[in-house]
């Protein structure tokens, strides 16, 4: 058992010398969502922010737990997923079609309550919605569907 015990705390400690990058992308503030959609309120803004950006944006901030593998390395590839799927950080670069489509996505997963995950909430408790909070969002992002629409005919 002690020999188990040794190998698990010496591939722990080798492990650690493998570090995520961490390094976030150049940003331009006239491709991110929040800059382009002029017309969201101070508090959609702060709870986009807050419950999103982390992994869909490239503006993460990562906490002292990402510098411990092999939890660094999930939470790493949660952020790349994230932004694989989702940036917000370059969302003008998208064509209108595919913005209509990635709020609508928005609009799913909340009614859903499938984002933020759960897992998130446990470091970021800031990232909690209420069901108020998710009801704003779902309307605010289905009204940017409509406007982006209207502005495509």
């Amino acid at each position: 058992m002690k020999k188990v015990i040794v190998v698990i705390l010496v591939a722990f400690i080798i492990i650690q010398f493998f570090p995520i990058d961490k390094t976030n992308k150049p940003l331009n503030p006239g491709m991110d969502f929040l800059k382009i959609k002029t017309n969201t309120s101070p508090e959609i803004a702060q709870m986009i922010t807050n419950s999103c950006y982390d992994c869909h944006s490239d503006e993460t901030k990562y906490p002292w737990y990402t510098s411990i593998a092999p939890a660094s390395w999930w939470i790493k590839n949660h952020i790349d997923e994230g932004r694989k799927h989702l940036n917000f950080s370059t969302f003008a670069t998208y064509e209108p079609k595919r913005q209509i489509h990635k709020m609508e996505e928005c609009v799913e997963m909340l009614e859903k309550h499938e984002m933020p995950l759960e897992s998130y909430f446990l470091g970021h408790q800031d990232a909690k919605l209420t069901d108020a909070q998710r009801k704003e969002l779902i309307t605010y992002f289905k009204r940017e569907i409509q406007e982006t629409k209207f502005k495509t005919q």
